[in-house]
Order: structure tokens, then sequence, then C-alpha cells
């Protein structure tokens, strides 16, 4: 299929980035949570293994507070009272809306042709919202159609792609900005569970950007999208979690989510890619939420995948760790730096346990 208008395919740009200024290293970051929590002995040790065997090296942040010589915003010190939603939501006020500027600062693109927004993001939420910021602060049309895909976790930027397609295939001059921006870290918790321990040793602060068009993008290799599917495992409705509290939004990361994504992928790639009739050993890149090195690891098992059929995800986890909504467009974005030809596999999974993925096609 020759890409261009009537292909029936919506289009992909480059993917733009951006990070906040704070980078932590893994082990580093494990120092100070360790400090800040009443860990019992055995706890700290096999916390300490975690942590060391995440296959993470890097995290970032918008706060200082887990540097010795900068003030703490939120993180005062052991023995503070760690803070209410209120004081995490006024770092999100004050930080999302420049991270996610930045990400569409990095698409480089003209943004005269968009004619829709969509804003994603699970770790904050205010009215007028992230969609309306974006709109003032890239001076866009009042009449600007928007929308919001907030709270659904790690595969959101996924369901905002394939509201953006339907818009694409609807609409023959419309361009979507997609936007991700989540601050995970404004949301460590003193609580020593072992569930919000292990989702404190994965979770960073980043943002992405990408344009869908009914055409292809100029000065970008073209990248069709073709196909959506999802699914839900409702046996992992416990699992994974994510709740508002006076406390600030409480994640719980059970310890069988790897195992429960490990034996719903066979099938699930199996019914995404029927409709197109390919099958796993059709598909030349994968773009999968790293969502933690033993899930990558599993699926390279259960797919019989070559040891580095992954090595995107592995790229992010290692350098980023898991940014939520953002880190499957980093995925992609590692991936449009190499050559690309054929079809590109996207999947991401959250609460409920949901499983969300697209079938991208590099013209």
């Amino acid at each position: 299929m020759s890409p261009g208008h009537g292909s029936n395919l919506s289009f992909l740009s480059r993917v733009g980035t951006a990070l906040p200024p704070f980078a932590y290293p893994q082990m580093a970051l494990f120092e100070a949570v360790a400090e800040r929590l009443p860990l019992e002995p055995k706890q700290r040790k096999a916390l300490q293994g975690l942590y060391k065997h995440s296959g993470i090296e890097t995290r970032h942040s918008v706060l200082p507070d887990f540097l010795a010589d900068h003030t703490p915003v939120l993180y005062a010190d052991p023995s503070a009272d760690f803070p209410p939603l209120s004081a995490r939501m006024a770092q999100y006020q004050q930080h999302a809306l420049p991270l996610a500027l930045a990400a569409v600062q990095d698409l480089n693109a003209d943004l005269s042709a968009v004619t829709h927004v969509i804003a994603v993001s699970c770790t904050g939420l205010s009215a007028p919202g992230l969609d309306l910021m974006l709109l003032r602060a890239l001076d866009l049309p009042a009449h600007t159609q928007r929308t919001c895909v907030h709270y659904m976790g790690c595969y959101a930027a996924l369901h905002a792609l394939k509201q953006a397609d339907a818009i694409c295939r609807a609409h023959a001059e419309a361009q979507v900005l997609v936007v991700c921006v989540e601050l995970c870290t404004l949301h460590f918790q003193g609580d020593t569970c072992w569930d919000h321990l292990t989702s404190s040793l994965l979770f960073a602060d980043g943002a992405a950007a990408v344009l869908v068009g009914s055409r292809p993008f100029v000065n970008t290799p073209p990248m069709g999208l073709r196909h959506f599917y999802s699914e839900v495992a409702l046996d992992g409705w416990d699992e994974m979690s994510w709740h508002p509290h006076e406390k600030g939004f409480l994640m719980r990361l059970g310890r069988g989510v790897p195992f429960l994504l490990k034996d719903a992928a066979e099938g699930l790639i199996q019914r995404a890619l029927a409709p197109l009739a390919y099958t796993p050993q059709d598909i030349a890149h994968w773009a999968i939420h790293p969502g933690g090195r033993l899930i990558l690891d599993l699926l390279i098992r259960e797919l019989a995948l070559d040891a580095d059929a992954l090595w995107a995800s592995r790229q992010v986890l290692k350098r980023y760790g898991n940014m939520s909504s953002a880190t499957v467009l980093f995925v992609l974005q590692a991936l449009q730096q190499t050559p690309l030809q054929g079809p590109l596999f996207m999947a991401a999974f959250g609460p409920g346990l949901t499983m969300e993925t697209a079938l991208c096609e590099a013209l």
C-alpha cells in the first residue's frame, strides 16, 4: 500500500521527548528512599537487591529532594510528615506544562496545521486542564478541538493514538497533537507495604509528544497507523491500581503482574495481528512498554523472540525508568533513530489489567 491521502491510514510524525533536570543514579535513589522509610533490615536488603537488578541505571525527577546539596521541596527529611495531595498537585501545576512544552519543542514541527490536541496524564488533574494550558501556551486557535486522557496509567498513550487515528480517518484535514506528561515522583509514599515499595523503584518523570495526521509528515519517514486492539485480563484486576488519596495518588503494583502479562501475551498478540493476517514472526520492530525488567524477560521467552528484539524497551528502561504513559513513546523514538521498514508493534499495560496494542507500518 503506498502512503498518501486515500490510503485509509493515519500517519505518525517523529516523537519529541523531554526530561526534567534532576537525574538520579538508581542506587543513589535506593539510599535516599531507604533513609526516609522505616525499613526492617530484611526489607532493606531485599529492596536493595530489587533496585540493583531492576535494569534501571538512571531516573529523572522535577524534584531535587534526593540530592544532598539541594533544599527538598516535598520530602523534607526522614522525620517529617509526607506531604498531602494538595502540595503534590501544586508541584504538578508548576512543572507539568513546562515539561510538556519541552517535548513539543523537541518535535521541531510546524504546528500551524494542528486541529486537535489530546493531553495525556495520570499523575495530576486540574480544571482548566493540561489541554487548555497547551492551547494557550502554544498560541493555538481558540477553536482547536481538545480532549484529555486521564488516569489510565501506562497504556494511555496508545489510547490517545487510537483517538487521534479515529479523528484523522474521519476528517481528511485533521492533524492531532498528542502530548503525554507524567510526574510520577510527586507521589512517593512513606508506606512500607511491599507493593508500594516495588513501585518506588520503577517510576520516574518525563514527557513525550507526537503528531498524528491524515497524510505523511515532511522530513519524516512515513509510518502509518494500521490497527488497534485491546483486552482486559480481569484476573489481574487487583494486581495494579492507582487511587487518589489525601496523601497523594497511591500505586499498588502486585508481584503477579509480570506473570499475568506473560500468560496473556501470546494470545493477545495473535488476536491483535489476526485482522491483518500477521504472525509475531512477521513483526520487524517491537515497541513494548518497559513496565519492568522481568516483564521484558518473560515476553522474550513467551513469544520466542530474538534476544535483542526488545532492545529499545531495555534501553529506555535503563536510561529513564518507567515514565508511565510517556514511556512507550520514548521507545518509539529510540526505534525512529534507526532505519525502519515493515510492521512495528506497540503494546503497553496498565490497571485493569488492561493491555493496549497498535500495529504500525514503516513504509
